[in-house]
Parts: structure tokens; sequence; C-alpha cells
């Protein structure tokens, strides 16, 4: 991803709602607990880890059992730490005390609570670009005084961490985006694949094939210790295709169910926290409802480059914070100009007064003379059956179609619906393309150029793009 072009816009839940998630995680709860456990009698080690004899005494307050459980005491231990739950006193007696962050899970804010989940996540996070222990022990070179081997574990930790960020924002792109699955579940072979093979390359080789296979083993690892962080819900992969070949399957398996290979989705949670980290490496990534107490001029410009549900969205929003009259006043002085951006900006003003009633009828009779607006104005007037509504000039018919693809160009390019739209404008209006370069608007050629290229009949094309060099070289 560049940090230069937007994100799309996501649809936050409340921080209220968030905070309270953040609070229940296996994350924040575990870390939490032993902050408050923790006494004069505790004691860290060099590294501010606990020491050994009082990991039994921490898994049992957590009420973790089994081979493990000292593991994951340590773990949630040290997530207290870095996320200011518990304070080194003195780092050579080994002493702690409550730190200034634990106050503020009960007595904070939600978004407090929440800063404090993502210093917790930043932890987890760094350990999830670990190789696991067995891994650690293998690369330990005794004769060079235990220092880790790096060239023998054949890891990087730049690269493994630039690996799982990248893993984490397809996920995000995926859930931000209006095409994406309904509930938001990505296989984990498609989210491995999208990091690993070439956009421009058709039939995967082995090789970029054995590249996903290894890429989705390390994410099952790494998402089963996400999970507790509240990042993401996870369905694993499924024990039996990491079985070896020569062993039996316990049960009848289906091969063509992809859930098999292990399913992925970020929780609402998930996604306020990955959008705090993109935000803070750069990235543009807008959230719906940001916009809600800025002007429409903002608002108008903020939504250009919104998908229609967001965008329609974000203006509902706007609208529910303001009387309808005043708004839709406010919404037509925004969106006139002749800059290169105007058109879009009429389009989302048109958008935004269909979401209002009649009360915005006054505002826009006012503006039925002005050249800019008045074409949008009797479109709004007409379509609620108002009365006494001017019919509009030819010139102004011409020149509210050209707006109309000029908007329609900003907004979704060379999509399918524009090339319905220009068919059917060429289709209804005879002899159009030998008015329209005549009119006075900043895109006319633009717009001419772009109905050649997109009509399919190769006499209407040539019609087209010969008004635009006529549009072109008006003096």
């Amino acid at each position: 991803m560049s940090d230069s072009s937007p994100l799309p816009p996501v649809r936050l839940h409340p921080e209220a709602e968030l905070a309270r998630d953040a609070l229940s995680t296996p994350l924040l709860s575990r870390a939490a607990r032993l902050a408050r456990w923790a006494g004069p009698d505790t004691r860290v080690d060099a590294g501010g880890g606990l020491v050994e004899e009082q990991l039994p005494a921490a898994a049992e307050l957590l009420g973790l059992t089994g081979d493990d459980s000292a593991a994951y005491a340590s773990e949630a231990w040290r997530v207290a730490v870095d996320a200011g739950l518990v304070e080194i006193v003195d780092e050579e007696e080994g002493t702690v005390a409550p730190g200034a962050d634990l106050a503020l899970l009960t007595g904070g804010t939600p978004h407090d609570v929440l800063a404090v989940w993502l210093s917790a996540l930043e932890t987890v996070l760094a350990d999830a670009s670990v190789p696991d222990l067995d891994d650690l022990l293998d690369a330990v070179d005794l004769e060079e005084g235990g220092e880790i081997d790096f060239s023998r574990l054949e890891w990087d930790p730049e690269a493994e961490a630039e690996f799982l960020d990248g893993v984490l924002g397809n996920l995000y792109l995926l859930t931000a985006s209006e095409e994406g699955p309904a509930d938001a579940s990505v296989p984990l072979p498609a989210l491995a694949a999208s990091v690993i093979v070439p956009a421009d390359m058709g039939e995967p080789t082995n090789d970029v094939l054995e590249q996903v296979s290894d890429a989705m083993m390390r994410l099952d690892d790494q998402f089963r210790m996400l999970e507790p962080a509240g990042l993401v819900a996870y369905q694993p992969v499924d024990e039996a295709l990491m079985a070896d070949a020569d062993e039996e399957p316990a049960a009848p398996v289906d091969d063509t169910d992809v859930t098999r290979y292990g399913m992925v989705r970020l929780t609402p949670l998930g996604l306020y926290g990955l959008r705090a980290r993109l935000l803070e490496a750069g990235f543009t990534a807008p959230a719906v409802g940001e916009l809600a107490d800025k002007g429409a001029d903002v608002l108008l410009d903020g939504t250009a480059a919104f998908p229609p549900g967001a965008a329609q969205a974000e203006t509902e929003q706007w609208l529910t914070r303001r009387e309808v009259l005043p708004a839709a006043r406010e919404l037509l002085a925004a969106a006139r100009g002749a800059d290169a951006g105007a058109p879009l900006r009429r389009l989302r003003c048109q958008q935004a007064l269909s979401l209002v009633g009649a009360e915005a009828e006054p505002a826009l009779r006012e503006v039925l003379d002005d050249p800019e607006l008045g074409g949008l104005a009797r479109v709004w007037l007409t379509e609620r059956g108002a009365p006494d509504v001017p019919a509009p000039s030819e010139a102004m018919v011409y020149w509210l179609t050209i707006d109309t693809v000029a908007a329609q160009l900003a907004a979704e390019g060379n999509s399918e619906e524009l090339r319905a739209l220009v068919e059917g404008l060429a289709q209804q209006h005879s002899g159009f393309f030998a008015a329209v370069w005549r009119v006075d608007h900043p895109a006319t050629a633009e717009v001419l150029e772009a109905m050649g290229r997109l009509h399919p009949d190769k006499r209407i094309a040539k019609e087209a793009r010969k008004a635009a060099f006529k549009a072109r070289s008006q003096p």
C-alpha cells in the first residue's frame, strides 16, 4: 500500500463499545489482573519479566493450566509492563509498582482505554513476527556466547514485520471495501496469496504456490496469537491438513471446503486498531463520521473519493446535525465552482439533497437562475412534484449533461454505468454532438473525448472525437 493515496473509509463502532471489547479481551484482562495482583513482594528479572518462581502463582491467578501456563502468564506480565499497567521501580532490586495507566482502565475515558489496548497490541504484534521457541533454540550459537545466528534461522526481523503488516493491511482493505465479503471473513490462502503472488502473474508457478503454502502456515501461527488480543476472529487451519500423507484421516473430509484452510476476519476492535496504526504510519485512513462537524465544502470534497455507501452514511451524519433549509443552502453554495473537482462536488450535493425533504424547497428555488445549479435545482423540484418549475433552456440541458458526465468520470472512471449513460445520451438527442461542443463548460472537451472512447459504435465515437477537437479549438 502507498501512504500517498487515501484508503477506503471505514465505519467504526462507538468508542465506548470498543473500549468494553478491549477490556474483555484475554490480552488486556489478563495483563490488568496481574498488574492489580503485583505487590511489594513481586520481583522481576533484569529484562522486566516475572522471576521464574512467581510464574506458577501468576498462572494460577489467571486460571491457566497445562504445560504452557507459565509461558502465557509470562506473556501477560510483559504486556502489563509494556502497556504501562506496571512500572519497574528499582531495576537492581527488581521491585514493581502499579503503572500510571492502570487507573485508566477503570477511571479513564473510552479513548484512554483504547490507547492502553493499542500499546498492548504492539507487544503481541512484535511477538507474532518472532519464530517459535524451538526454532530460536536451534539457531543459538553456543560457540559465540549463546547469540542467535540469524543466518541459520533464515529469519529477517524487519522483513517478517513487513510481511505481517502487509497481510494486515490487505485484510483492512478487504474489510473496508464495499465489494468485500458480506461477513468480512477471508480464506487464509487468498490472504497469503495477496502478498505473495505478483499482481501481473496469470497462473502461479509451483515455486510461488509453495511460498503461499509456507506463508499460510506462518499466518496460522500468527493469527492464533492475535486472536486473544481481539484483533481478529480466526478459524484455524484444519489439523488434518498438516498430518502426514501416509496417515489415514480420523473422519471423512471435504476437499472442496475452503474453510478447512483457515478463515480470518477483523473484529470491530481490530478495524479500529489497524486504522490507528495506519494513521501513525502516515496513511490517510478516513472513518465515516469525521466530517459531520465540518462545513459543506469539506463534506463535498471529503466524500468525493468515497464509495457510494460510505458517502451516503457520511452525508446522513452531517445532515442529522443541521436544520434542513440552512443545510441545503450551505450545500448549494459549496457546490459552485469551475475547478476540476466542481462537477463531482455538484454530484455529491445532488446526492445529499436527495436525502432531505420538502423543507429544502426554498433553497432550490433560490438557485433556479444560477447557471451552475439551475439544472440541478430543476431536477430536484421536478422529482418531488413541485409546482411551477420552469423548463430548462437547451443550453442548460447541455451544460448539465456535460457536468453530469464529468462528475461520473471523476467518480468512477470508465465504468459500465458511464458507458451506458454515454450510449443513452447519444441515442436520445438528435444532433447531440453538433451542438454540445459549443457548451461553455471547462470539461466539455474532456467529456467528449471520453464519449468517443466509450461509445461502442465507431461512427458515433468518431462524431464525439470530432466534437472534442472543435471544443478544444474554440477561442
